[in-house]
């Protein structure tokens, strides 16, 4: 049994006996006002992850100048230039897998400069030192390999089940994150941001029941008092598994008065992204008058294969191995969605998981040697050349 899998279980099981109290005075948004929620004095820093942003056209100009200021020759007229995305998906302490495909890239000498980084849950903490290149890669192993269930988390499974919005305490996430985003990542972000880059983080509004993509560049560029505050929020709320870790609330305007949102982890509506799936990159190319070649790479921090073994016969075994079934299944299913949308604006399909004949063998939520093992084979893949698969697993 998964340790995330019993999390959620004990979360289940703990429905069908717990009625849930007051979780305080948060003042949630009103359904009326749900679109219209914004973090006061920043506008255009996220969009419902559903659907293409209403203000397309302002995102794509502001890249296109900024591009054309920092780099002229990616959109000089008649140029077609390539352009990389990297997408990093939720997993957990599986995403010790990915830091180290990364990190292994990095040495084979071939790994390119991403135009665009996307991640969500464990792929949004490892985003941001993706997106700022290789010397960050020994960040990365630091995070993923020196720290154990206790940096993360303090349990409280009884004040969970009885009243409280968590089975855990989630201040050593908080400080940990403090530690990893400072003010001077935040800066070394906003540069690149200007660059025309973009890093791009994923949350689930619970309230809404619909996905929010952040922009951490333009929040990091944008000279706001609360940005790093704000960027360290996203960042826990994206990793914070619900039940499991307490949700995060972040403050909005609507309608003139100030409301709490409750975000969580974003696995919750997505296990990986790009862009909504209804976006033409066509349309963008028409407006900037360039036509770039782009490559998708997708580093899914999990298996794809099926993993048989026996379940017990008693409530959490089974709640458990069903929630982590589903798990699964919902991340294949944005695989296949992810293919569709690249096949349908002509980018380049690739695709890195954690192969099958890899065992789970951790015992905690955060393992120090499964996570090293999960590193070192990535790594190994990563440095001799990793064959990528060009669509998702059965198509």
């Amino acid at each position: 049994m998964s340790v995330l899998g019993k999390a959620f279980a004990v979360i289940a099981a703990a429905m069908l006996v717990v009625s849930c109290a007051s979780s305080g005075p948060r003042v949630a948004v009103p359904d009326n006002l749900v679109s219209q929620a914004s973090v006061t004095g920043l506008t255009q820093i996220r969009f419902w992850g559903d659907q293409t942003p209403p203000h397309i056209g302002e995102i794509v100009k502001e890249k296109y100048l900024q591009m054309k200021s920092a780099r002229p020759k990616m959109v000089r007229k008649g140029a077609r230039p390539t352009l990389n995305f990297l997408a990093i998906s939720g997993g957990g302490s599986d995403g010790a897998f990915g830091v180290g495909l990364l990190a292994g890239w990095s040495k084979s000498g071939t790994r390119p400069e991403f135009e665009i980084v996307t991640g969500i849950s464990t792929g949004a903490l490892t985003a941001p030192f993706a997106f700022l290149g290789k010397r960050y890669d020994p960040v990365l192993k630091e995070l993923y390999t020196a720290y154990t269930t206790k940096d993360f988390l303090i349990k409280r499974p009884v004040k969970g089940l009885v009243g409280g919005n968590a089975l855990s305490n989630n201040k050593p996430f908080q400080r940990l994150i403090a530690k990893y985003v400072d003010a001077a990542l935040m800066a070394e972000i906003a540069r690149e941001h200007n660059r025309g880059r973009r890093l791009l983080i994923g949350t689930t509004n619970l309230d809404a029941q619909r996905p929010v993509i952040w922009d951490a560049g333009k929040i990091s560029a944008s000279g706001h008092p609360q940005a790093l505050e704000l960027l360290r929020k996203i960042f826990l709320a994206s990793a914070s598994i619900p039940g499991a870790f307490p949700p995060v609330y972040i403050n909005v305007n609507a309608d003139g008065k100030t409301y709490q949102e409750m975000h969580v982890d974003g696995g919750t509506t997505t296990q990986v992204f790009l862009m909504p799936s209804q976006l033409m990159v066509s349309d963008i190319d028409k407006k900037i008058g360039v036509r770039p070649k782009r490559r998708l790479y997708i580093i899914r921090n999990g298996r794809l294969s099926p993993e048989t073994k026996p379940v017990r016969d008693r409530t959490l075994s089974i709640a458990s191995r069903s929630i982590s079934t589903l798990i699964k299944n919902q991340g294949i299913g944005d695989l296949f969605q992810l293919h569709a949308f690249a096949r349908r604006n002509k980018i380049r399909f690739k695709l890195a998981f954690i192969p099958k004949d890899m065992t789970n063998t951790s015992t905690e939520v955060f393992d120090k040697v499964y996570m090293q093992k999960l590193y070192d084979l990535g790594y190994q893949l990563g440095r001799a050349g990793y064959k990528w698969k060009t669509s998702p697993p059965g198509f």
